[in-house]
């Protein structure tokens, strides 16, 4: 039976019993800070577990992505382990218990997947009889079946909190998986019985004292892994032979050229079958390539991948090839993997080049390290640090590698390293105005939603919930005093979404307050400002009025979509949201995009925005269900949370996006458009900044005060001003040319000079002293002229350009092969002069940072030619 042949049937049975079936939530977790990834079908659905929200239905089934990391080193040695998976889930929020969910998973097993029944056993937790009961006088398995297992394997619990015994189901796969032990039976370490499905009865509270308090509405959370599944029911030894994983590793064997039983093969074949299901689904959930969280996560997995492709033998990038397959595998099981196809294709790709650019001379490296260290030894946390810093070696990939040599790393002396590095960020993280956040949440945890009416109108009349400092709770504020400001509503925009918060005037009948911005709290928006003048009283009636700024902003919000847009039609479907900031002086947003943006394409997509702004389309937002908007076909953005309503901004018929944004009535009171840069800001994230409207004008005030200032620095007409430039840059060349033919005739008599002066070191003849140079490159001609000339022997010359030091020397052949060196003796010159270089025997350079001892340092130079000539 394939595998999407078995999720199917899982999520019809299950719908059948009366259950919603809801599609798997995205791997990033939604508003839960304590997970860095989906890593178990019920985490997403923690919120109705612990009470937080009410769910649909008080029974719910899904197949739920999960990525877990933590036995990574496992993948590819064992038969089950993977860091990408799917897990068949079905719950129960206070609805059906024991007995129901026992009975099910059995009619299941039994009835619609056809496992011999004999092949089936069953274990408890050896105090769960009531388990222990229903599985042998309600369902008939016989007591030599049900193993009894302690808290270590059949009880779930973390710290305290909701908790409970487990019930798991395996599979005999046979004596031969097992160990001989007559004793074998579930809970044994060999491979004979695999654990299939997992059924956690959450019926305790454990509180502080240890104590296991019944719950008055008792839960269930069970899961089973389908590669698992579609493993036993297709007949094949291993996880990775099922069909859902199997066609991944085939098409790597055939890019490699080897075979998938060759054993010296066999493991890197699963890792990379594995790793890059893995990066694929994270991708198409909006996770990019980072050094951190769950971008790191991505990163370590991708570059994994290409180092047991690189064992395999292949060459290049080659991950980004399996995308079509993958596809062949899930076909429209998650269409997030078909809508982001081009996206999948050009990150890996782009990541697989960055890597590959630098892991060859990381390698050279890292081998030259291990070498030294040899077997047995320990390589330092800071020569791991560096291969992770320069090479872009992640810590488990050196462990790796190190580890095959039998050689440790300092994990310890590694983190040292990287928090050194991380010091300052972490500092600035850490500054006053997050811990004042931290206590206004508090603060304002017992007062009511703020009703926003910002959307229709810049007015509103509104009355004083609350006065804070950020500290405590004012009952009034005085002239002078900065405050944050609670109203039970107001038309100030929050900050969020990208778009800054709105700024404006307060005005009551005993006071005025300048208000700067406006955030959120939770559902509570927090005005900050200034009282200006008079006195602000908590329970007091003011006007709120938002100030003109928010025209501008709307201009640059409803820009982005039209960005957002023009991107996609000009670049590809591939172009994605990665961030936003919409200001009223200017937007910017960043997208995914693996390589710089040409000018010709800027300017296809400036025409595109313009169009769309001069087409006057009108914009609508409306207020929908999520199932409602995404058939309309609105964008949702990676990263962001949405609730059961959602917002959907449409213009015309060109954008559709869920947006909580301001936004203008019509495009044509954008007034235009103009990219002021384009830039990349990480791997496959490219960065515009633009302006509209008054922005735009003030760009091109600005544009013509600094062609009127050219002009007349030039002295020409503005309009004759590039071919002015031309002329004077002609001039300018010539002047150059005879300047350097001066320069060249001026070092031709310093060379006499130099060449009169030299000396006879040890039957070497040596020439150094200071020449004037006007740089490195001209200091270099200058000592090869005079070497050509000299024949055989020594030259070191030095120029003071500024405030520092260039060195040069050069050797002759015939006196490198007598071991004269020259990197060696610039070397030791450089250093005198407060500095330092090195290079080849015949040719080196160096600076310097003290031009006053440049005369010592080249007095220098014969004792080193002469201890070099007697071997010294």
């Amino acid at each position: 039976m394939k595998g999407n042949e078995i999720r199917r049937r899982f999520l019809q049975f299950f719908e059948g019993k009366g259950h919603t079936i809801v599609d798997s939530f995205s791997l990033v977790p939604e508003n839960d800070p304590s997970l860095l990834i989906i890593g178990a079908g019920m985490a997403p659905l923690k919120p109705f577990f612990t009470g937080a929200k009410t769910p649909p239905n008080r029974r719910m089934a899904s197949s739920q992505k999960c990525v877990r990391t933590g036995d990574i080193e496992m993948v590819g040695q064992t038969a089950r382990h993977h860091t990408f998976f799917e897990m068949l889930g079905n719950f129960s929020f206070g609805d059906y218990f024991k007995k129901e969910a026992i009975a099910w998973a059995w009619e299941f097993l039994l009835e619609d997947l056809k496992i011999d029944v004999d092949k089936l056993w069953v274990s408890v937790y050896e105090e769960d009889q009531e388990a222990w009961d229903i599985w042998h006088h309600t369902m008939g398995v016989p007591a030599g079946r049900i193993v009894r297992l302690g808290k270590e394997d059949n009880f779930w619990e973390i710290g305290v909190g909701p908790c409970g015994p487990c019930s798991e189901i395996y599979v005999d796969l046979g004596p031969e998986f097992g160990c001989g032990s007559p004793e074998c039976k579930p809970g044994c370490d060999c491979d004979r019985y695999l654990e299939i499905w997992n059924l956690v009865f959450t019926q305790f509270d454990k509180d502080e004292e240890g104590n296991y308090n019944p719950l008055p509405h008792p839960n269930i959370d069970t899961g089973m892994g389908l590669e698992r599944l579609a493993a036993v029911l297709q007949g094949v030894p291993t996880n990775y032979d099922c069909d859902l994983i199997f066609p991944l590793i085939e098409h790597f064997a055939d890019l490699a050229g080897v075979e998938y039983a060759d054993q010296k093969y066999t493991q890197s074949l699963r890792i990379l079958g594995d790793h890059f299901r893995a990066v694929a689904f994270m991708l198409a959930d909006g996770i990019l390539p980072s050094n951190e969280g769950r971008g790191y996560v991505l990163r370590r997995l991708l570059r994994r991948a290409v180092r047991h492709g690189i064992l395999c033998g292949i060459e290049g990038p080659f991950l980004y090839t399996a995308v079509e397959p993958l596809l062949k595998i899930f076909p429209d099981i998650y269409p997030e993997l078909t809508a982001n196809t081009q996206h999948l294709i050009a990150t890996i790709k782009a990541e697989e080049e960055r890597f590959l650019a630098t892991i060859q001379s990381g390698m050279e490296l890292l081998k030259s390290l291990l070498a030294k260290v040899g077997k047995g030894g320990v390589l330092n946390g800071e020569e791991a640090f560096r291969l992770y810093d320069t090479f872009g070696f992640p810590l488990e990939l050196t462990v790796e590698i190190a580890g095959e040599q039998q050689v440790k790393v300092d994990e310890d002396g590694f983190r040292k390293a990287l928090e050194g590095q991380r010091a300052q960020a972490r500092a600035a993280r850490e500054q006053v105005d997050a811990m004042l956040l931290e206590r206004t949440s508090d603060l304002v945890a017992d007062l009511p939603a703020t009703t926003f009416t910002g959307y229709s109108t810049f007015s509103a009349s509104a009355r004083v919930l609350a006065l804070l400092d950020g500290k405590e709770h004012l009952d009034q504020a005085e002239a002078g005093q900065e405050i944050l400001i609670v109203l039970d509503q107001t038309p100030f925009y929050p900050e969020g979404g990208g778009q800054v918060g709105d700024g404006g005037i307060m005005r009551g009948e005993r006071a005025v307050v300048e208000i700067d911005t406006a955030s959120k709290s939770d559902a509570v928006i927090l005005h900050r400002g200034r009282v200006l003048e008079g006195v602000l009283r908590s329970g007091d009636n003011v006007t709120a009025e938002v100030d003109t700024r928010r025209r501008d902003i709307e201009a640059n919000h409803t820009a982005t979509h039209l960005l957002h847009h023009a991107l996609r039609k000009v670049l590809g479907e591939h172009v994605r949201q990665a961030g936003s900031l919409v200001e009223a002086d200017r937007l910017r947003f960043d997208f995914t995009h693996t390589q710089p943006v040409t000018s010709q394409e800027i300017q296809r997509i400036e025409q595109e925005v313009n169009a769309l702004i001069a087409a006057d389309l009108p914009v609508e937002c409306r207020e929908m269900n999520m199932e409602d908007a995404q058939r309309l076909g609105a964008i949702a953005l990676f990263g962001e949370k949405y609730g059961a309503t959602v917002r959907v901004v449409s213009v015309g018929d060109v954008s559709r996006e869920l947006c909580g944004g301001t936004h203008v009535a019509t495009t044509s009171r954008i007034r235009g458009f103009k990219i002021l840069s384009e830039s990349g800001i990480g791997a496959g994230l490219r960065r515009i900044e633009a302006v509209t409207g008054n922005g735009l004008l003030r760009y091109f005030f600005a544009l013509e005060d600094t062609l009127e200032g050219a002009a007349r620095a030039a002295k020409a007409r503005r309009e004759n001003l590039v071919s002015r430039i031309e002329e004077l840059q002609q001039e300018l060349r010539e002047q150059k040319q005879k300047a350097e033919k001066l320069e060249t005739k001026i070092l031709a008599l310093e060379s006499d000079n130099l060449l009169a002066a030299a000396e006879d070191v040890a039957g070497i003849k040596v020439v150094s002293g200071q020449v004037p140079a006007l740089d490195m490159a001209a200091l270099r001609n200058n000592s090869e002229l005079i070497l050509g000339r000299l024949g055989s022997g020594v030259v070191v010359l030095g120029a003071i350009v500024g405030d520092k030091v260039n060195l040069v020397a050069t050797v002759s052949k015939d006196l490198v092969a007598k071991g004269i060196h020259a990197g060696k003796i610039i070397g030791e010159v450089a250093r005198v002069a407060g500095g330092g270089g090195g290079g080849r025997p015949d040719m080196a350079q160096a600076g310097g940072k003290d031009p006053s001892r440049l005369k010592e340092a080249l007095a220098l130079v014969a004792g080193l030619v002469a201890n070099q000539a007697e071997g010294k």
